[in-house]
């Protein structure tokens, strides 16, 4: 009985200690330098550095400002022939998500799901 308890209190200890561990790596902090945003608009510098996406934007944009995304889906060209990817954001230990379509190298669509926490602007507001 005593071996039961033990496991049981073992078990619950190790669930919390991973769950508090994934839940601090759900929302990893973008990490540049100022000098690695310098050559952008004073408005997308502001923007990154509020975490904030805006259409529009690059993958270099949106990484320094949410990060790397979970996961990156190289989609079939658009009618036009422009490269197409999706970025997929998991959030909440995996129940949330944002995604990010990107088509000639530029955002061009963001759906979420779930309680995604990513701030998401309409273009040109400018984080206004």
């Amino acid at each position: 009985m005593k071996k039961r308890g033990f496991f049981l209190r073992f078990s619950c200890a190790a669930a919390f200690i991973a769950a508090v561990a994934l839940a601090g790596c759900a929302t990893p902090r973008a990490r540049y330098s100022p000098s690695e945003i310098s050559g952008y608009p004073p408005n997308i510098q502001k923007l990154i550095q509020q975490g904030t996406v805006e259409m529009g934007m690059t993958p270099d944009q949106v990484r320094f400002a949410w990060g790397a995304p979970s996961y990156i889906t190289v989609l079939p060209p658009a009618s036009d022939g422009q490269p197409r990817e999706r970025w997929t954001y998991k959030e909440v230990l995996g129940t949330a998500s944002t995604m990010l379509l990107f088509t000639g190298g530029k955002v061009m669509e963001m759906t979420s799901t779930g309680l995604a926490s990513k701030k998401f602007i309409a273009p040109g507001t400018g984080g206004q």
